[in-house]
């Protein structure tokens, strides 16, 4: 990457690493999709597998990205074409970092859009908007934003400004700052929120739903979607973590920083099915009503308890620190792939990646509206019935973070050569080291594959 203004980044430390990490990784994939998706897939039945594939799947790649990254010093696709080439493999290994990027790029253009929703209701719940609402209006209120394109539109540009704004002042000065800020505000509203679902909430009935669980609703297509949303919760498979990777110190030790991330990673999922689920039940709200449980069932639930404006306020707010978090990961690695790629330096290159992403999100608000009955790969048996939002969604968390997720194994497995990988990970060859390979090499790759091909097939 010589002459890339990004190979002279570094995080100021491994606090700074930390906070943007969990920042990226702690997203509206925890606290948007995680809850639903528990919801529509038999609960804690979910969770187990969840949290076996968080575990036994996303700590070893999550560690493999990192290795790539701080060995290679510069994009996801840079850094894997210089680890090829010490490795005496084919420069053409990079084209899978690309495909990386691509994926992120696709998820970068939607997630300012689901961004924009948390925006738009905080305004909404602090103005008092929930107060008094009944199902019907709560529903009515979410679908005059989705046929609201305007409105769409303004929230998905207020977004993508302050990821152009945070982004365009680099690693230390934009991000570390950033997150600095975002990440300590989301946990204390987590645990306020937490803590407010126990008193006015059915935690009783919460608990029970997460912790007793169903296997009868486990099928092969619920493994897969265990696995893509662990994938899409962590960040495996899309490139932001080679890029914060190469931006990592030598003295900082991978395996712990990543044990640290995923842990939080899991914490955060956790807690939010502890805020959301009391509330969902102590009003007799369904639990597995799809995207819009907390934007259609949280503010009926909100406009009705004590304390809903205040309460709902700081909800929303743990939302759009979660939100905006991932979307300046996402933003980081398409960026640094400008740079690299094109020779546009961050200032300008930022303009472009973000920009083409903004355009590429019109599609999507489009389909939540006007476009909402178009199904443009309605041919394909696994697209069909879907949206453009629900195809960019599902070809994103469910298909292109687990083909990432299989090259990335395949590669540092099995092409990278042991030395280097004990060097860089910075480990001796003993109980750990000799895991996380079997993992990586045996484990893994035919996971990935049987669950790909047959949740395709399904």
């Amino acid at each position: 990457m010589a002459g890339s203004e990004n190979s002279n980044e570094q995080w100021s430390s491994r606090l700074g690493f930390l906070m943007a990490a969990v920042g990226f990784a702690v997203g509206l994939g925890n606290i948007w999709r995680f809850p639903y998706i528990t919801g529509q897939n038999g609960g804690s039945a979910f969770l187990i597998i969840y949290l076996v594939c968080a575990l036994g799947i996303g700590l070893p790649l999550f560690i493999s990205e990192l290795t790539i990254g701080r060995r290679g010093r510069s994009s996801p696709s840079g850094s894997i074409r210089a680890v090829a080439a010490e490795s005496g493999a084919s420069a053409r290994w990079g084209a899978f970092g690309t495909l990386a990027v691509f994926c992120v790029f696709i998820i970068l253009s939607y997630y300012t859009v689901l961004s924009g929703w948390t925006f738009d209701y905080f305004v909404r719940a602090a103005s008092g908007a929930f107060e008094g609402v009944d199902a019907e209006q709560s529903n009515a209120m979410f679908s005059g934003l989705m046929n609201n394109p305007g409105r769409l539109l303004f929230w998905h540009t207020i977004v993508n400004l302050i990821v152009v704004f945070i982004v365009r002042r680099g690693v230390q000065a934009g991000i570390e700052k950033a997150v600095k800020i975002l990440m300590p505000a989301l946990f204390v509203a987590l645990i306020i929120m937490v803590i407010y679902g126990a008193i006015a909430g059915d935690m009783a009935a919460a608990l029970k739903f997460m912790l007793e669980p169903d296997f009868s609703k486990v099928t092969v297509r619920t493994v897969m979607i265990a696995i893509g949303q662990a994938f899409f919760s962590i960040g495996i498979g899309m490139a932001a973590l080679i890029t914060f990777g190469s931006y990592l110190p030598k003295e900082i030790s991978i395996p712990r920083s990543a044990t640290v991330v995923i842990l939080a990673d899991t914490a955060v999922a956790l807690l939010a099915g502890f805020t959301i689920f009391p509330l969902v039940f102590a009003f007799g709200l369904e639990p597995s009503s799809g995207p819009g449980l907390i934007f259609q069932t949280l503010p009926l639930a909100f406009g009705q308890m004590p304390g809903g404006q205040l309460f709902g306020s700081i909800f929303f707010i743990l939302l759009i620190a979660a939100a905006l978090s991932s979307c300046i990961g996402c933003a980081e690695a398409v960026v640094s792939w400008v740079d690299e790629q094109w020779g546009i330096k961050r200032k300008n290159g930022v303009l472009i990646a973000v920009g083409a992403a903004w355009a590429v999100g019109i599609l999507t608000i489009m389909s939540m509206g006007d476009w909402s009955e178009f199904y443009p790969l309605d041919f394909i048996p696994a697209f069909a019935g879907k949206t453009i939002f629900d195809s960019l969604d599902f070809m994103a968390a469910n298909i292109l973070l687990l083909i990432g997720g299989l090259l990335i194994s395949v590669f540092i497995g099995w092409v990278v050569p042991k030395h280097i990988k004990l060097e860089e990970i910075g480990v001796q060859e003993g109980l750990f080291f000799t895991f996380w390979r079997f993992m990586i090499r045996f484990v893994i790759p035919p996971v990935l594959l049987i669950v790909l091909i047959m949740g395709i097939m399904e």
